[in-house]
Order: structure tokens, then C-alpha cells, then sequence
């Protein structure tokens, strides 16, 4: 009989114990269901208030991208940089300084920018000051700058699709990815 006794007291702490396990089991699960709901709601807040505080920032960041890469075509670059009174050597060393400084004010815009077209960019720079420094070597120092525009122009035109136009294209098509 004392066998029956404890199975009968195990039966009765077992009738208060597993009710009691699947209340908890069910208030736990429902507790980590809805503190994970809460923490996705906040996450999704915080990136949509990130969002709208990075997307000005963002298109500002393409728009001088669009104009770095504008300012450094060979035509643009040679209407702003040559004078009358240069010679080859000075408009060499002006364009190479005015691509730098171009490049060195718009280096931070990478944050906001794919590596993918921040590395075209890049590409465009160096193939410019690349285009130059070939172009000048094929010049006398003393002779008119436009002796070197010229060339550069027309180096510049044969190819159909220069870096610059691959980094402008990398750009847009980045913008229309994130922007519509």
C-alpha cells in the first residue's frame, strides 16, 4: 500500500506541476515573442529614421560625385584651367593639381557610395592624370599649352567609353537602385 500512497501524492504533485510548467512554458514564449516584435519594431524605427536622415545626405554625396567626375572631363578641365600665356609644362602640372584638389575635396563621398563605384571613380581619376602625363610626354615644356590641350582632346576622343563615362553610369545606375 505505501507503494500506492506515493504514486497517489506523486499523482497529485504531477496534477499541479504540469499545468503549472505549460502556463509558464506558454507566458515565456509569448514573453520572448513579443519582446522580439518589440526590438524588430525599434530596429525598423531606428533604420527608418536613419533613413530619412541619410538619404539628403546621400544624394548630396552623388550629386558632387556627378560633378567631380563632370569638372574632370578632359573639355571641362581644359576650359576652366587654360591660360594664354602657358606652356605645356604649366598646364600639365595645373591640370594634375586641379584633378588632386578636385579629388581630395570629394574623397569623404566614398562613405555614402558601393565600393563598386567609389573603385570607378577612382579609375576615372588615375586614367585622367594617366591620359596627361601620356600626353605630355609626347610634348616640348616651352611649347603653347594648347599643343597639350589638343592632344588630350584627341586621346581623350578616341575612346568610346572612357572610365569617366563607366563611373558617371555606375553612379546613375546606383541612384536608380536606391532611389527609383
Amino acid at each position: 500500500m505505501g507503494d500506492l500512497g506515493g504514486f497517489l501524492k506523486l499523482m497529485e504533485i504531477l496534477k499541479i506541476a504540469i499545468p503549472a510548467v505549460i502556463v509558464f512554458l506558454t507566458a515565456y514564449l509569448l514573453l520572448d515573442k513579443m519582446l522580439k516584435n518589440d526590438e524588430k519594431r525599434r530596429t525598423f524605427e531606428l533604420q527608418k529614421e536613419n533613413n530619412s536622415t541619410l538619404t539628403p545626405i546621400r544624394l548630396r554625396a552623388y550629386e558632387r560625385l556627378v560633378l567631380f567626375l563632370e569638372r574632370t572631363t578632359p573639355n571641362s578641365l581644359l576650359v576652366s584651367v587654360v591660360k594664354p600665356e602657358m606652356n605645356c609644362m604649366l598646364l600639365h602640372a595645373k591640370l594634375l593639381e586641379t584633378i588632386r584638389l578636385e579629388y581630395s575635396h570629394n574623397i569623404a563621398q566614398q562613405v555614402y557610395v558601393s565600393d563598386k563605384v567609389w573603385e570607378n571613380i577612382v579609375t576615372a581619376k588615375e586614367s585622367l592624370i594617366k591620359l596627361i602625363n601620356t600626353c605630355a610626354a609626347t610634348c616640348n615644356a616651352n611649347e603653347p599649352a594648347t599643343v597639350l590641350a589638343e592632344k588630350i582632346i584627341q586621346l581623350y576622343a578616341v575612346n568610346e567609353d572612357t572610365p569617366t563615362e563607366t563611373a558617371l553610369e555606375a553612379l546613375k545606375e546606383e541612384i536608380r537602385k536606391y532611389f527609383g
